[in-house]
């Protein structure tokens, strides 16, 4: 076998990040549009819709399928026979691929999200290096290679468990799956690990969100194994729980359920999940040192055509006379368009704010939030003539803490971000005759095209996270929290839970 060359190896990662951007695996694109098909709640139909339309957008535009572009995740599976033309270590050709993927295309910069000193300063590396490497040592003379771009939403809804060897793992997948909230934007992919010990469980979840979606073709064939067993139970009974696209309510919660497993030990039953978001970007290809990998663009005419275009009943509002009256008058599930200035502004921001205000210094000159709808988005940079890049909603769950601060000392009369709102947050917005409108996870660069000027207004410094003005034309979003504090993430799955009917009603 020729040797791998460390120039083909490092430009096949940099193409593999570039390409999972922006395609699809076309087994999860059909089976999204089986769900689309079947949906009958009209509001995850609408998101459905949204985030099939978005899909074949970034195809067509190959811009970002989301804002949060992922942590790079890299799976290897190195034959012991395979010969390296380099001196360089495999980890450091990986972070170059992945420097390059992230910062060197002009015409698809991607952003950068991963943070340094964690528990400290948490500065942004700026290149979205180093990558998570996974390292097996195979038979044979090739070098198999999987990347993977997980993004913040669904990893931070990851879940480990270390059961007793009599616990059911059904029932412990059924308990937990409603406690992860809607932050994973569904519908995608649940990974089970099951085994090993704690982190070969985790191991074990993640690696699984890297097979096909095939779960129709085991429904078809029949399982030939506990795992596959436990694969089709868990679909059935996941989906039973009437969660649905975007926590909307809904028939379709997963597309599919993987599971892997490895022995353990007598006394232990170790359970990781692992859930794959709407994103669900991976791509696999293989090297045996005659060039760098080559991937083929799946056909534009594998997407379904369904044009995703605003409800007639949407209500346009104009942003520039908004006033809390006006707030209180939107009802839960009203589908709303939005046109005039926004403000940004996510974590980091947040945590300013906050500081700011304990310091008596108040917001920093040129920043009004009265009367005005903040966006929870860190957006990928422009490019061409772009506004701004693929800007998606942020989970608003993470900025739950600061709510009552802001609406109480700024001024602010709506948010917008995607999944959940919490306990602290839902009496904030009732206490303050706020509202929390959503917007679709998994259309960043269709809700980008509603972007029409972008500017920074403060905390340059903060780059993706800093405080932007967006000037918006027909945004949609859909009031998830009314001002009474009545959330649609409470009520639809309930209601669609029930409808389904395959499961108890909880106690």
């Amino acid at each position: 076998m020729p040797a791998i060359q460390k120039e083909d190896f490092i430009q096949s990662i940099a193409d593999g990040f570039q390409f999972i951007s922006y395609y699809h695996p076309l087994d999860y694109v059909q089976a999204v549009a089986r769900a689309y098909e079947k949906e009958e709640n009209p509001a995850a139909k609408d998101a459905i819709a949204q985030i099939l339309t978005n899909s074949r957008m970034c195809a067509e535009g190959h811009r970002p399928i989301c804002q949060d572009t992922g942590m790079a995740v890299v799976f290897l599976e190195i034959g012991q026979d395979v010969r390296w033309d380099t001196d360089t270590t495999i980890e450091e050709m990986v972070n170059e691929g992945v420097r390059r993927a992230y910062t060197q295309f002009d015409d698809n910069l991607l952003r950068a999200s991963i943070l340094v000193d964690p528990a400290g300063s948490r500065k942004n590396s700026g290149d979205n290096a180093p990558a998570i490497i996974h390292y097996e040592m195979v038979a044979g003379d090739k070098v198999d290679v999987t990347v993977a771009a997980k993004g913040g939403g669904s990893e931070n809804k990851a879940k480990l468990a270390m059961l007793n060897p009599s616990d059911d793992i059904v029932e412990w997948v059924l308990k937990t799956v409603p406690t992860l909230g809607a932050g994973w934007c569904p519908p995608g992919v649940l990974g089970v690990g099951v085994g090993g010990t704690p982190e070969k469980a985790m191991y074990l979840a993640k690696k699984s969100l890297m097979a096909p979606v095939d779960i129709q073709d085991l429904i078809e064939r029949g399982p030939n194994s506990t795992a596959e067993e436990l694969r089709l139970e868990l679909f059935e009974k996941v989906n039973a729980l009437g969660i649905g696209a975007q926590g909307l309510g809904g028939l379709t919660t997963v597309v599919d359920v993987k599971v892997l497993d490895a022995p353990t030990h007598a006394a232990s039953k170790p359970v990781g999940l692992a859930p794959n978001c709407a994103a669900n970007r991976h791509v696999h290809f293989t090297l045996d040192g005659t060039g760098p990998a080559e991937l083929t663009p799946p056909p534009l005419s594998a997407w379904p055509d369904i044009g995703w275009k605003p409800s007639s009943e949407a209500k346009s509002v104009d942003l520039s006379t908004l006033t809390k009256e006006e707030v209180a008058s939107w009802k839960l599930g009203d589908r709303i368009l939005l046109n005039g200035k926004i403000l940004t502004g996510r974590d980091a921001a947040h945590k300013r704010i906050q500081t700011l205000y304990e310091s008596g210094e108040g917001l920093p000159e040129g920043v009004d939030f009265t009367d005005r709808v903040i966006y929870y988005v860190g957006p990928v940079d422009p490019v061409g003539d772009e506004a701004v890049g693929p800007a998606g909603p942020t989970t608003a769950t993470r900025m739950d803490k600061f709510t009552e601060m802001m609406l109480e000392k700024t001024g602010l009369v709506a948010m917008i971000g995607k999944a959940e709102r919490g306990p602290v947050a839902l009496e904030a917005i009732k206490k303050h005759q706020a509202a929390y409108l959503m917007a679709t996870g998994g259309a960043a660069y269709l809700i980008s095209k509603a972007i029409r000027s972008s500017r920074v207004v403060a905390f340059d410094e903060l780059g993706m996270e800093a405080i932007y003005e967006f000037e918006v034309e027909n945004m949609p979003v859909t009031v998830a929290v009314d001002s009474s504090g009545e959330s649609v993430h409470k009520i639809a799955p309930a209601i669609w839970r029930k409808k389904i009917g395959k499961l108890p009603e909880p106690a």
